[in-house]
C-alpha cells in the first residue's frame, strides 16, 4: 500500500469514528516526531502494539481484501500466562461495504466482535478440524448476544447495530460490510497479531508500504523501525 493511501485512510476512519460519537485517544493523534519524542514513556504503546493499523494482507487490493483497525489497549502476556492482571485488549474496526477480512482462526484469543453503528456485519463460519486446520465440513457453537447458536459450515450470521457474537479459539471465520460500511468494537483476551492469526489462505497479516510520502501517523508495523 502507498503511505498517501494509509495517511487518506487514517483521516476518512477517524471521519467516520467520530459520526458514531467515538473519539479515539490522544496517543491517536501524535506525529511519528511526537512518538520519538515521547519514547521513553510510552512502552505500553509500543510493546503493546496499541495503534493505527491498516492492512491489505499483503494483496495490494485494500477495497476487496483489507481491514481498517486501531487498537484502544492490550493486555501482557506474561499477566495472560499466569492468569491474573490485564488480561484483556479492545479494538476498533472498520469493514467496508464488501471488503473481505479472510478466513481466520486464533489459537489463543477469544473475542467478542460487537457490530457498533452503521450497515450490517456478516460473519462466515467454519469449526476446526481436529488438529486445529480448516475443515470445510465442520461447524461448531458460538454465542450471539448471550443466546448460544449451532453454526453449520460456512453459515453466514448478519449482525444488525448493537448485535454481537463471541469466537472462541478455533472457530474459523471471514467478515464484511454487508449493505454498507461498519464500525466494528473487539473486545479479547490479549491480543498477539504477529503470532495468534492463522489464515486459511497463505496470506500476509500485515501490508508492505510505498513509501511514497511521509507518515502522518506511524502504523504499529511501523513501530521496530522508527520507535526501536
Amino acid at each position: 500500500m502507498k503511505r498517501s493511501q494509509i495517511n487518506d485512510i487514517m483521516a476518512e476512519a477517524d471521519a467516520f469514528i467520530r459520526s458514531f460519537g467515538f473519539a479515539l485517544p490522544p496517543f491517536a493523534y501524535w506525529t511519528p516526531d511526537d512518538m520519538q519524542a515521547r519514547r521513553a514513556q510510552i512502552d505500553g504503546i509500543v510493546h503493546g502494539r496499541m495503534g493505527w493499523d491498516i492492512t491489505d494482507y499483503g494483496q495490494g487490493r485494500f477495497d476487496d481484501l483489507g481491514l481498517f483497525l486501531f487498537t484502544l489497549r492490550n493486555g501482557r502476556q506474561e499477566d495472560l500466562r499466569r492468569g491474573g492482571g490485564m488480561c484483556y485488549a479492545e479494538k476498533l474496526l472498520i469493514s467496508r461495504k464488501d471488503q473481505l477480512s479472510p478466513m481466520h482462526r486464533h489459537y489463543l484469543k477469544a473475542e467478542d466482535i460487537i457490530n457498533r453503528g452503521g450497515a450490517t456485519m456478516a460473519i462466515e463460519l467454519y469449526g476446526s478440524a481436529p488438529d486445529g486446520g480448516f475443515d470445510e465440513t465442520a461447524g461448531g457453537t458460538v454465542i450471539c448476544d448471550g443466546v448460544e447458536h449451532r453454526y453449520s459450515p460456512g453459515e453466514v450470521l448478519l449482525f444488525q447495530p448493537g448485535e454481537s457474537i463471541t469466537l472462541r479459539p478455533g472457530d474459523w471465520h471471514a467478515f464484511w460490510g454487508e449493505g454498507g460500511d461498519v464500525l466494528i468494537g473487539e473486545v479479547s483476551t490479549v491480543n498477539d497479531d504477529e503470532t495468534d492469526n492463522w489464515f486459511r489462505d497463505p496470506i500476509g497479516r500485515f501490508a508492505e508500504v510505498d513509501e511514497d510520502a511521509a507518515p502522518t501517523h506511524l502504523l504499529v508495523s511501523d513501530y521496530a523501525r522508527w520507535l526501536g
